[in-house]
């Protein structure tokens, strides 16, 4: 009986999974790292302004992001319902990307968030970003309070929960 079960296990985990909340990146509960990122003019930005200070939401995403453009009129209804309860930051990866695209996609859209890009790398290692359309919300505390990826990912309650003085 362990061979078939075995066999069945190992045949299973060669699929991929989709990524959900909580599969990926800093583990809940973990500090949130505090590191130096560039504005879109090249400007140096301290994570730290927010980090530990005020709830934050981070999105790491890009311009050609699919599960971005999902994610981006949830995160704005968010925006609205929490208010300046919580600071959102998009960080833009910076892969095929340049400021200037950057700039025109923000305008173009809107983006009613702090904009900052990553293209060193710096928070996407720091924060273990797997991929784009990865959100970290932080509490004020400075404690990973959530993690997820994709375009659908069920953020809104902690998202609430940090909100909450």
């Amino acid at each position: 009986m362990r061979g078939p079960l075995l066999a069945v296990l190992l045949t299973t985990s060669c699929f991929a999974v989709p990524l959900r909340a909580q599969d990926t990146g800093l583990s809940v509960g973990a500090r949130a790292p505090v590191v130096t990122v560039h504005d879109l003019e090249g400007r140096p930005v301290d994570l730290g302004r927010w980090v530990g200070r005020k709830p934050v939401l981070f999105e790491w995403w890009a311009t050609w992001c699919e599960e971005c453009d999902v994610l981006l009129p949830r995160l704005r209804a968010a925006r609205t319902e929490v208010g300046d309860a919580v600071e959102f930051v998009a960080v833009n990866v910076a892969v095929n990307q340049s400021p200037e695209r950057v700039r025109r996609f923000v305008a173009s859209q809107a983006v009613p968030f702090v904009v900052l890009y990553d293209d060193e790398g710096t928070s996407t290692r720091a924060y273990q970003a797997p991929t784009t359309s990865y959100v970290v919300i932080v509490d004020r505390a400075g404690r990973v309070a959530y993690t997820g990826v994709g375009g659908d990912q069920p953020f809104l309650e902690a998202l609430r929960r940090v909100a909450t003085p």
